[in-house]
């Protein structure tokens, strides 16, 4: 009998369908690929983290009758009004022309709901943002568009933005389909043109120019306002210091987890470090500068679930700030949308997009199928306020019960008690990047064991 040796197919590590697909996309076009949301890559993430809850060795308390506190306060070092919230869960920086103006009003509107901010991004201050946000905080970004003082007194906070982290070391973008006439006049630019934001501020050289900055924002609203650095995670523990030393009240510390509405591929995937080793690092600077509960930390990038924001606690921040989160619960990536009350398809637009619900990374077109990130007068009514507005509040309500149970079940009267000595990691990855022992044992990959 003779025997026929089986043809093996086998893909090519280094070069899979993927690679070949983006080298002959190269190839035929000369461009690089821009896209919205964040990596698609497996990076070490808080998923590798465990809670060790209370059992015989640590008090349980119990979920439905002892109370466990979510109130969290921002920017008590120099500003006359810190930020009082009612949960350690807010809404990230996204720009009116990323988004539509319905969407800036349902951020609003679930925020205050919720006792939380929201931050207005890029491009200034819209009045549906302004007039449904109780809490709102005022970025100040290299771009300059939109910027208004008299804004910045009308702002309960003001976020100066370094980097995103999403795209650190580079500038935000804003494709000319999405550039209306009223985005075009409230950042002075051409209707119609694309929009590329600068990569570094330009008052700044260097963080002693930053102090000046943070003073002047200080003068113009009379040292009420707390000011907040943000940062895209590279350098975070020199970063994190030199925010500190410049005076900022709170530090944003974005990981390359976080999303944005256009920006290169190359550094969505290739640029920055994960929000795990971010966070550790950011907590080992202000530990090192003894501002461990003088300056308060904001964690972002990839911030998902309650687990997430009661891990991010229990590392070192005080506070959280989600975006791509608070876009898919208004709807993002679904395959349908709400019209009079009723659930309408949207396969036919993702599929003239090139792409299907679940997938859909194409905020930079403009062509949102359900009316997130757009600004056509047509796409943006598949989103109204009321509808957005309820299905955030409800993810947010979600969120900070997933984080009162995890509390409670740690022993916690205050979600802000959780400690690191309540985490493990499931990888040596995880255990090296966040400084935890790895499940079982007492190792600290990198470390002499101690903790």
């Amino acid at each position: 009998m003779n025997f026929v040796k089986p043809l093996v197919r086998e893909e090519s590590w280094g070069y899979d369908a993927k690679m070949q697909q983006y080298i002959r996309n190269a190839a035929a076009h000369g461009l690089y690929e821009i896209r919205g949301m964040g990596a698609k890559r497996h990076l070490p993430h808080f998923d590798d983290l465990l809670f060790l809850a209370a059992s015989l060795s640590r008090y349980p308390l119990e979920g439905y009758r002892e109370r466990c506190t979510t109130k969290t306060v921002l920017g008590t070092r120099f500003a006359k009004k810190p930020i009082e919230l009612d949960i350690p869960i807010t809404i990230a920086g996204m720009s009116f022309g990323a988004l539509s103006a319905n969407v800036k009003e349902s951020l609003g509107r679930a925020a205050t709901e919720m006792g939380t901010s929201t931050t207005t991004g890029d491009g200034g201050m819209t009045s549906e943002e302004r007039n449904s946000s109780k809490t709102l905080v005022y970025q100040c970004l290299p771009s300059r568009y939109g910027f208004n003082p008299d804004d910045v007194r009308r702002a309960d906070a003001i976020e100066v933005v370094i980097g995103q982290g999403a795209k650190p070391g580079g500038g935000g973008m804003l494709l000319g389909q999405k550039v209306n006439p009223r985005v075009a006049k409230m950042r002075t630019l051409p209707e119609g043109v694309d929009q590329r934001s600068a990569c570094r501020q330009p008052d700044w050289t260097g963080p002693d120019d930053l102090t000046i900055k943070i003073n002047e924002l200080r003068e113009i609203t009379d040292w009420e306002k707390p000011i907040y650095v943000k940062v895209g995670a590279t350098r975070t523990f020199n970063d994190v210091k030199l925010a500190v030393h410049a005076g900022a009240d709170v530090v944003v510390v974005d990981g390359m987890q976080g999303g944005t509405a256009a920006t290169q591929t190359c550094f969505i995937e290739h640029v920055g470090i994960p929000t795990l080793a971010a966070l550790r690092q950011a907590v080992d600077a202000l530990e090192d500068l003894d501002m461990v509960g003088k300056v308060q930390l904001i964690i972002s990038g990839g911030i998902r679930t309650g687990a997430d924001v009661a891990k991010a606690l229990a590392m070192g921040a005080d506070a959280v700030a989600i975006g791509q989160g608070v876009l898919v619960a208004l709807g993002c990536n679904s395959p349908s949308y709400m019209h009079n009350g009723e659930h309408m398809s949207a396969l036919a637009e993702y599929e003239a997009l090139g792409t299907s619900p679940g997938f859909c990374h194409h905020c930079h077109t403009g062509k949102c199928p359900v009316g997130v990130t757009t600004q056509d007068a047509v796409l943006e009514q598949r989103l109204q306020p009321d509808v957005g507005s309820k299905r955030l509040r409800n993810y947010l309500k979600t969120l900070n019960m997933e984080l009162t149970t995890i509390a409670r079940a740690c022993g916690k009267q205050n979600v802000h008690h959780l400690e690191r000595e309540d985490l493990v990691a499931l990888t040596v990855e995880a255990a090296a990047m966040a400084r935890l022992p790895l499940a079982g044992t007492n190792w600290i990959p990198g470390h002499d064991g101690r903790y």
